[in-house]
């Protein structure tokens, strides 16, 4: 398999999204389209001292190449031993700073989006990252500031840090998820330096991808929430097709319900639920099936109910 991540051409990522994209889910997008998908944030305090739970977050499908691991934290060392820790793990492809979580818990402890307020210190995380790591890339995902607009200076700052590439969110910490996204701040961005900048925010549809291109001049983009419920918009963008047929949607969904059981035994059919309620969203009586699914704890039972239902 290839670990290249061919940016002259464009790529499709996953974003990392707490609570959402574990490798069931990556594993699913990455088979209909997505070229590159990322872990789950995991906290280089936790990864430093062994915690069992972050382990098994780092496991991936064997269909994720290029994987990149995405770790969050400020403090010097606990960064170099989380990244000792992922040495020692093969199939990884890359390790990346969250620079751009917007969390009170976070921001407390002065890692992600608090990085922005410090650009120098943000610079020696990611300069520890490329020193340890023997990974082939080191990248940082970033917002456009903390309370202003910075786009240049912060792209510039992880530029001259070493990283290989980044991915930039349109919006800076104060506008949480609600401010609109700033695609032209982004192209600000990528216009400053010379190394691939991938576009993030709000890429809801085909058409708002196409449009996020044009504005930003990104050949390469990045969804998150985007993709919950969504995860077709991968095969949309890959495939070029505006529409997607309603037998490729119950494909994926089927698809994405086997490897959550696979993953978590029968846990995952109750996990599952969550999905299935925004993947609903917008068919006939979506509101009956997600009352029948809540009450189905068989995983056979709730397959079937997903095949009734989606191939209406």
């Amino acid at each position: 398999m290839n670990r290249e991540i061919d940016f002259e051409r464009g790529i499709l990522a996953l974003a990392p999204l707490a609570g959402f994209t574990d490798l069931p889910f990556r594993s699913v997008v990455k088979k209909f389209g997505a070229d590159v998908t990322f872990s789950e944030m995991i906290s280089a305090n936790a990864l430093r001292y062994g915690s069992e739970k972050t382990l098994k977050m780092l496991t991936k499908s064997p269909l994720e190449t290029p994987y990149i691991v995405q770790i969050a934290g400020s403090d010097l060392e606990s960064i170099k031993q989380a990244v000792l820790i992922l040495n020692g793990i093969e199939g990884i492809d890359g390790i990346d700073l969250n620079c751009g979580c917007p969390v009170p818990k976070m921001v407390a402890q002065e890692a992600g989006s608090s990085l922005l307020l410090n650009l120098g210190h943000m610079q020696k995380v990611i300069e520890t990252i490329k020193t340890y790591s023997n990974k082939r890339y080191t990248s940082a995902k970033v917002r456009l500031g903390f309370n202003t607009k910075i786009p240049e200076e912060i792209a510039k700052a992880c530029e001259g840090a070493g990283v290989d590439f980044m991915s930039i969110h349109g919006r800076t910490r104060s506008g949480a998820y609600k401010a609109e996204v700033d695609y032209e701040a982004i192209a600000r961005a990528k216009e400053a330096v010379r190394i691939p900048v991938i576009a993030n925010g709000d890429i809801t549809s085909y058409e708002k991808a196409l449009h996020v291109k044009e504005i930003t001049g990104c050949k390469s983009l990045m969804i998150g929430r985007g993709a919950v419920g969504n995860p077709w918009i991968f095969y949309q963008l890959k495939n070029e097709c505006i529409h997607v047929e309603k037998t490729k949607i119950l494909e994926i969904v089927l698809e994405h319900y086997d490897a959550m059981v696979n993953f978590y035994g029968e846990k995952g059919v109750s996990i599952f639920r969550k999905h299935l309620h925004t993947y609903s969203k917008g068919f006939r009586e979506a509101s009956e099936f997600r009352d029948t699914i809540n009450r189905i704890e068989d995983k056979m039972q709730m397959r079937e109910a997903i095949e009734r239902f989606f191939a209406q």
